[in-house]
């Protein structure tokens, strides 16, 4: 836990503990609104380069949280049929990144031509300059076998097709490759269907050497794990950038390498790391009977207060981790304690967080610099907004 600070220090990140309410993203009942202001400050407003704001309502509750820990911009991957409501909601603070339509009941149109469409009409209309590939392991099981052949690789046919369409739109590339080493010891387990974690990067490098572009690899680019494996990705692929977002993931493992390791990694490629969150925002979670029970998101919470703590929360962890030198347990409930150790935890564990102080000049690099300058500047040389 942390220490407590003295009468004359200035309050730490955590110390509100206690007087918030509890709750499965707010483990410690911190009062979040007051812990915003606890962190260092950075010279400018922050930019979230990977979000996915949806839901007219709940985009109020985002928006909310993101003023309160100073964001003044977000990049967020909101389906085309949801985007006009989340643009009225959150005018100029936000811009989209083409993603598919999930909700689509053709999941074939929806992840091959259909994805290209949405591309053309977000670039057209919306004035999108990004695209996302998606690339995670379980494509396998929503295309199996002879189904995928054409999609499910990060280089197969149809994704080429896509990156040729970004191209022609002037859109560089997010993209989702691998998932958590949690995963791949549990539900991935099996590597004939979803090969191995390090396979899951022989196309990606292959379309970084084809596709110029800059491209963002989420989620600290899938391995926040080994940065001695991101070095090398970064090493290889000057067009490469990676952002922080699964918060819940990255804060986990970067607290599980030595905090100087950390500093280090952050320090040698401060020009292409992008602060990004991956909340995922839903009306869902503003009320406790779910329009879309299934999602696997829904439960998250079930009132604006905890829809409100729920997004706060993936923003305190990052800041906690990345540049507020929390030591002590994570907010935020994680699952794949349990998943992976089911005898010594609980799904409603949460692992404890090591994190670092960066240098200033490094975190503001990290929080907006390099989202304005990599994604900014893309926007604006290639007619965005």
């Amino acid at each position: 836990m942390n220490s407590v600070p003295s009468q004359s220090a200035r309050p730490l990140p955590g110390s509100t503990a206690g007087t918030g309410h509890a709750g499965s993203s707010n483990k410690l009942a911190l009062d979040y609104r007051r812990e915003a202001a606890l962190f260092p400050r950075v010279s400018r407003p922050i930019i979230d380069a990977h979000s996915h704001v949806m839901g007219r309502d709940a985009a109020r509750v985002y928006a909310d949280a993101a003023r309160t820990f100073g964001v003044s911009l977000t990049y967020s991957m909101t389906p085309l049929p949801l985007v006009k409501p989340v643009r009225e909601v959150m005018g100029e603070s936000v811009r989209f990144i083409a993603i598919q339509t999930w909700t689509d009941p053709d999941r074939n149109r929806a992840h091959r031509h259909g994805y290209i469409d949405a591309m053309e009409t977000l670039a057209r209309e919306h004035g999108s300059r990004m695209m996302k590939i998606w690339s995670a392991p379980r494509l396998r099981e929503l295309f199996p076998g002879e189904s995928g052949a054409d999609l499910v690789e990060i280089d197969s046919p149809w994704r080429v097709k896509m990156a040729q369409a970004a191209e022609q739109l002037g859109m560089m590339i997010m993209v989702h490759v691998a998932d958590p080493d949690t995963w791949f010891a549990t539900k991935y387990s099996d590597a004939k269907i979803y090969r191995t974690k390090r396979e899951q990067y022989i196309g990606l490098e292959r379309m970084l050497d084809r596709f110029t572009c800059p491209w963002i690899a989420a989620h600290m680019g899938g391995s926040s794990e080994d940065l001695d494996f991101l070095d090398g990705l970064l090493i290889r692929h000057p067009n490469l950038h990676i952002d922080t977002s699964a918060t819940k993931w990255v804060v986990r493992e970067l607290s599980k390498h030595p905090s100087s390791r950390v500093v280090e990694f952050f320090t040698r490629w401060q020009d292409r790391i992008l602060f990004g969150t991956d909340i995922v925002t839903s009306d869902d979670h503003l009320k406790p009977a779910k329009d879309n029970p299934a999602h696997p998101k829904a439960d998250q919470a079930s009132s604006p207060e905890s829809a409100f703590d729920l997004y706060a929360s993936r923003f305190w962890a990052l800041r906690a981790v990345i540049g507020g030198g929390y030591q002590g347990s994570s907010p935020i409930a994680d699952s794949d304690l349990a998943m992976v150790d089911p005898s010594r935890f609980t799904p409603d564990d949460a692992p404890m967080l090591r994190g670092v102080n960066l240098p200033g000049d490094v975190l503001d690099k990290v929080m907006f610099a390099n989202a304005e300058r990599v994604v900014g500047g893309w926007w604006r040389e290639h007619g965005g907004w």
